[in-house]
């Protein structure tokens, strides 16, 4: 079988990594495709995948319309090369419109419900796999698994973190230290954020580093002020650097959620109502979520520092993850059986939404 998994931000890297190990593993070929936005290429060459790069991601919308023609005209071709008999990707319009015009599947994963681009790959899509939280509903395409995007990779028979991140960070095991994360507001879904402003950035750190060592994650450049608190490891560290720490703070959803499943407290300020990490403070009490109002700011900065300042945290918080797991299955073992199987398998769980309870 040949696998194509267009990337449209790092995380999806993340999303799809041990899925194409596995599938590897089984003998088939995998392409990855993607734009040059942050730090997907690093990823990529990280874990030693095939890859093809389209380009710079564009951040204006003319250059996302400009964009569009572009980057489905090099689909196609580099498509028509490869000859994939599936394609996937976490809502990727280009890997929807071309699997559609070359008569073959995509399989799509779902999460943060931004309908302006559902609209645009949902009817070029067969199969919509979503998590088991409440959402609103994706038709009759829709797959429901018991878990999150997150779990694809951290979940305990996928991932161990490495203590050797805290050499990088100059840190001794049980030091305690935050890392912040700041976004770029420039994807489409982004239009009327703001985040942050660079006041409460700078009252953010001077608080937190009375409590914890300060380290930043940004997908902008760091004013010169702040530089300096600029997180020092590769980006296939990372979760390594998040498993260890005391707190995840700022306006990425997927950073915030990843400390969730690896037993961290989670702090997220956005006015994004991310629904996955609703369930996870109202039903798992490991996150808590807040608006970008200037009040609102304020209330996230004493909530981190009420974290920081208790003690007992850490048992607190691996408690309430492992409650979560025993919720959840292993959702790259049941994508796995959900390709090699299609579209049997997508049958199967519309008959028989328990049969995923296999992949625990």
């Amino acid at each position: 079988m040949k696998i194509l998994i267009d990337i449209g931000h790092p995380a999806h890297v993340h999303l799809f990594r041990p899925f194409a190990h596995e599938m590897q593993k089984r003998g088939n070929s995998v392409l990855f495709t993607c734009r040059q936005k942050e730090f997907e290429i690093e990823l990529l060459k990280a874990a030693d995948f095939k890859f093809k790069c389209f380009g710079k991601h564009y951040k204006k919308i003319y250059g996302k319309i400009w964009g569009l023609v572009k980057f489905n005209i090099q689909m196609f071709f580099t498509s028509l090369k490869f000859r994939p008999d599936v394609f996937l990707s976490h809502g990727s319009l280009y890997a929807a419109q071309i699997a559609w015009i070359l008569r073959k599947p995509h399989i799509s994963f779902e999460d943060t419900y931004n309908f302006e681009q559902i609209k645009l790959y949902k009817p070029f899509t067969k199969a919509i796999l979503v998590g088991d939280y409440p959402h609103p509903s994706l038709g009759e395409r829709e797959i429901s698994f018991r878990g999150y995007h997150e779990l694809m990779y951290l979940h305990p028979n996928i991932y161990k973190p490495s203590a050797s991140v805290l050499d990088s960070l100059n840190l001794k095991p049980g030091d305690k230290y935050v890392i912040l994360r700041f976004v770029s507001w420039t994807a489409s879904h982004d239009v009327g954020h703001k985040g942050f402003t660079m006041e409460n950035k700078m009252t953010v750190v001077k608080e937190f580093s009375k409590y914890a060592k300060v380290f930043i994650s940004s997908e902008k450049p760091l004013s010169k002020e702040l530089e300096k608190y600029k997180i020092p490891i590769r980006p296939e560290q990372m979760h390594d650097a998040i498993a260890f720490s005391s707190l995840v703070f700022g306006e990425s959803a997927t950073m915030v959620s990843e400390g969730a499943i690896l037993g961290v407290p989670g702090v997220f300020v956005n006015d994004a109502n991310i629904l996955y990490l609703k369930e996870q403070e109202e039903k798992y009490d490991l996150v808590y979520n807040f608006t970008e109002s200037p009040e609102d700011q304020q209330r996230s900065i004493n909530k981190g520092i009420e974290i920081l300042s208790q003690e007992g945290v850490s048992n607190n918080w691996k408690t309430k993850r492992d409650n979560l797991l025993k919720d959840k299955i292993d959702p790259t073992a049941f994508l796995v059986w959900f390709v090699e199987n299609y579209p049997e398998s997508y049958s199967i769980m519309k008959k028989d939404p328990n049969y995923q309870t296999k992949f625990k």
